[in-house]
């Protein structure tokens, strides 16, 4: 099925509801709206970042024959906040995570038996990877976690980034254009060049000249208010006393995992905004327990933490609760529905 659609012009204020933006009238190019599958769902509780919406926005206008490459501790929203541009926009994606066993083919394609209906016998064909795919529809092709990859397997994108077309050599070296819209976004937890602070296993050093071809995004935790505003969509019930409080652990954990420019973290994991409004709808589930907040917060992170690690999250916990850690809601004043 044919999903080409025609460009469209959205108002930046009302794409991104809540983004401040100095303009009013200010637009962005999209798509119109054609159904297509690739296009990911609009999450409405989503807060935008504007410096990040700014990156993916001059992305669009301007390419320059180039990737953007968007780094940032775990849970700080890289690869959410590329689907929600995506998916205000119409504009669809075509995604891959990586690991480290990955191989140029896993982006390029492959020969293999295929049948064409349930039952039919499989004759060899060539399956076209997530690249060639990208590069025919116009779609945005975005990598996740890049610097888990063997470089020398991505140096077979090196000359599409540049804005010349792929060869496929083993599809009797078939030459596949870039469509005008066709964008190469990565994410990753460095910046290419190995990870020094030990937090991110398996990240490894990338080539220079293939991490030559992006330009580059930083993206860090959502301030307290914002992500006080995300609990407030997704859970409006709670009270806001426990909602801050919630945030504040949050931050005082990641701020453990970060550490400082003179001292590594000292817990293995931080405490992300998904997790957070993990933690936010069991609270609600299991309100009626005698210690609701320990025990949807044990379900929703603590118990997946390393053991010498508790004590010292637990005690964060404490910190900010005070005794209310241990009670049942009715000591916030006020219980959600």
């Amino acid at each position: 099925m044919n999903y080409q659609a025609n460009e469209k012009d959205f108002l930046i204020v009302e794409a991104f509801p809540g983004l401040p933006v100095n303009n009013h009238k200010a637009t962005i190019k999209g798509l119109e709206d054609v159904k297509n599958p690739f296009v990911p769902s609009i999450d409405q509780s989503y807060v935008f970042n504007k410096d990040l919406i700014t990156d993916l926005r001059s992305l669009y206008l301007k390419p320059f024959s180039e990737g953007l490459c968007i780094f940032g501790h775990s849970g700080t929203g890289k690869t959410s906040g590329v689907l929600q541009f995506m998916a205000r926009l119409n504009r669809p994606v075509r995604s891959i995570s990586c690991s480290g066993r990955m191989t140029a083919d896993d982006f390029i394609g492959f020969h293999a038996l295929k049948s064409e209906r349930p039952g039919e016998p499989p004759v060899m064909k060539f399956n076209y990877g997530p690249l060639p795919l990208a590069m025919k529809e116009g779609s945005c092709l975005l990598i996740n976690e890049i610097d888990m990859v063997d470089p020398s397997e991505l140096m077979a994108l090196k000359d599409v980034l540049e804005g010349r077309p792929l060869i496929v050599a083993s599809n009797g070296g078939e030459i596949v254009q870039p469509h005008p819209d066709f964008r190469v976004i990565v994410t990753a937890n460095t910046v290419g060049s190995g990870d020094e602070t030990g937090l991110y296993q398996g990240a490894r050093m990338q080539n220079l000249a293939f991490m030559d071809c992006f330009r580059f995004s930083e993206v860090h935790y959502l301030d307290k208010e914002n992500e006080v505003a995300i609990l407030n969509k997704v859970i409006p019930t709670l009270p806001l006393q426990i909602k801050s409080g919630m945030v504040e652990v949050a931050n005082g954990i990641r701020s453990l995992f970060i550490g400082d420019e003179n001292h590594g973290g000292t817990i293995s994991v931080p405490l992300t905004t998904r997790v957070l409004i993990r933690w936010a709808k069991l609270l609600t589930q299991y309100r009626g327990a005698d210690k609701p907040l320990e025990i949807s917060f044990q379900k929703a992170f603590l118990l997946k933490v390393n053991p010498a690690e508790k004590e010292t999250i637990t005690r964060v916990c404490r910190d900010v609760f005070g005794n209310n850690w241990d009670t049942p809601f009715s000591s916030f004043g006020a219980t959600p529905k």
